[in-house]
């Protein structure tokens, strides 16, 4: 053979064999990263080739499915009432992809996962029916929050305190995630991106904010299991008005005849005496306060119901100034309404925060489960002690002082009111919190709730905690208690 093409020959051989292996590289290791690849369009071909499965609320599904006039995305997302739960579901977008409860369970949604698979199934790769997400949600509870928190910019939880149930959760302002679904949506969806009140945040659940004086009660059960004091109705030693330590700041009360120079524990949680708090905070020292907090929930990096919280944090580094600042829920406190529910919670189950959760279980077409989350998971945050005696002083802030707006007849009604400095100087609208626990007297049902209104366009004089969002509240514990 001619030398020429002796190696012409063995060079289009060894061409052949890099093809060769390169092409098995790519079917044996590279298919499965391919597969998922976030460009691979036969990915979102294959997840609307079909109706997906359905989130459910009481029984009822929230959402659907509408068979479209693409050549390739079949069927396409719809939503019933989805301003109502878009902070629940997210959305399932053909062009913009998937979040909250779509997103983490869109395999289970669309008939991909492998929990949904028969042997058959499994080996010849054919898709099968879609699986349903069970939430906790109940729609009344929902639509109470929905409508009372109304044009405010702000969110709320409700929880269950001893099975750890959400039964409801809204984020203010929302949107209908059947607006963005499609492929053509985009003006639907940069319009959303554009609003400066940032509907797409779920603010329930991933936007920490100062708790100012609902953050009181943390402080109150770190003074109490730390015997600092030994009753919520003991007097503390605290000065009205206080300075702060190694500062000539002094801290005022928002009403300055209330009764607050060595006021009790419950004398101070009716009235909000900020002397009273910064001076337990600095006494107790940041150590103590953020292993309560921490026991709370703070700090927590990955509080999953399922959809993950942002973190609600309690600072560290401070000095004795600062902390005391922490006392009353500011310098740089953060929390979201979830976190103050789980306060309320804990408080309301005998001292054990019951893990919080929105789904109860996920099934396959047939019904059959195959993810459950049980009831009931709970944590000691501290004594049945500490925790009926705060629940006594916070009935009465409702019964007596700055949470009026929150009472039910019939019910055990127990809350704490505050309101956060928002801006340098407080320059902005303050934030109006309030967090609390509702008790039928004759059923026994319960329930713990916190509301956040960022703003409501009232007068910043106007601006508090139990004219706000008590009343949210209200509404929220009396839908429940109904049942």
């Amino acid at each position: 053979m001619n030398k020429t093409i002796r190696r012409a020959s063995v060079f289009c051989l060894l061409m052949v064999l890099a093809l060769l292996v390169r092409a098995t590289w790519v079917q044996a290791y590279e298919a499965r990263a391919l597969a998922d690849d976030e460009h691979n369009r036969r990915n979102t071909i294959a997840q609307y080739a079909q109706p997906l499965g359905d989130i459910i609320v009481a029984g009822s599904p929230v959402t659907g499915s509408k068979e479209t006039d693409g050549d390739d995305l079949r069927y396409k997302r719809t939503y019933t009432q989805g301003d109502l739960y878009a902070a629940v579901t997210g959305y399932s977008s053909q062009a913009y992809g998937a979040t909250q409860l779509e997103g983490i369970y869109s395999d289970v949604l669309d008939g991909t996962d492998d929990r949904l698979k028969n042997p058959a199934d499994m080996l010849t790769g054919e898709r099968t029916d879609p699986g349903d997400v069970l939430t906790t949600i109940d729609p009344d509870v929902q639509k109470a929050a929905y409508e009372a928190l109304g044009d405010d910019r702000g969110a709320a939880v409700a929880m269950d305190p001893e099975s750890g149930r959400i039964l409801g959760m809204v984020s203010s302002p929302s949107y209908d995630p059947s607006d963005i679904s499609g492929t053509t949506d985009g003006d639907a969806w940069q319009k959303l991106l554009d609003d400066t009140s940032k509907p797409l945040v779920n603010r329930a659940l991933r936007q920490p904010l100062p708790p100012g004086s609902t953050f009181k009660l943390v402080v109150a059960s770190a003074a109490l299991e730390n015997g600092l004091y030994g009753s919520v109705d003991e007097p503390t030693d605290s000065p009205d008005p206080y300075t702060l330590p190694g500062t000539s700041t002094v801290l005022s009360n928002e009403n300055p005849s209330a009764p607050c120079e060595n006021a009790t524990l419950r004398t101070a949680l009716q009235y909000s005496c900020n002397n009273v708090f910064a001076k337990v905070a600095a006494d107790l020292g940041q150590d103590k306060l953020k292993a309560m907090a921490d026991a709370f929930g703070f700090d927590t990096e990955e509080l999953d119901v399922p959809v993950r919280a942002s973190q609600s944090v309690y600072p560290t580094g401070m000095d004795k100034a600062q902390t005391a600042l922490t006392g009353i829920g500011q310098f740089e406190v953060t929390a979201t309404p979830m976190q103050m529910a789980m306060v309320s919670a804990a408080l309301a189950n005998g001292g054990e925060l019951a893990s919080p959760h929105m789904v109860s279980k996920v099934t396959d077409s047939d019904g059959s489960t195959l993810q459950e989350f049980p009831d009931g998971d709970t944590e000691r945050v501290v004594k049945a002690s500490t925790a009926k005696q705060l629940r006594s002083a916070m009935v009465t802030v409702v019964d007596e002082g700055t949470g009026s707006n929150a009472k039910i007849d019939g019910a055990e009604v127990g809350g704490k009111t505050g309101t956060a400095q928002n801006g340098v100087d407080n320059s902005n609208t303050p934030y109006a919190w309030f967090t609390s626990y509702a008790k039928d007297d004759s059923t026994g049902r319960q329930v713990a709730v916190a509301v956040v209104v960022e703003d409501s366009g009232a007068a910043r004089s106007e601006v508090s905690g139990n004219g706000l969002a008590a009343p949210i509240a209200q509404k929220m514990m009396k839908a429940a208690l109904k049942g």
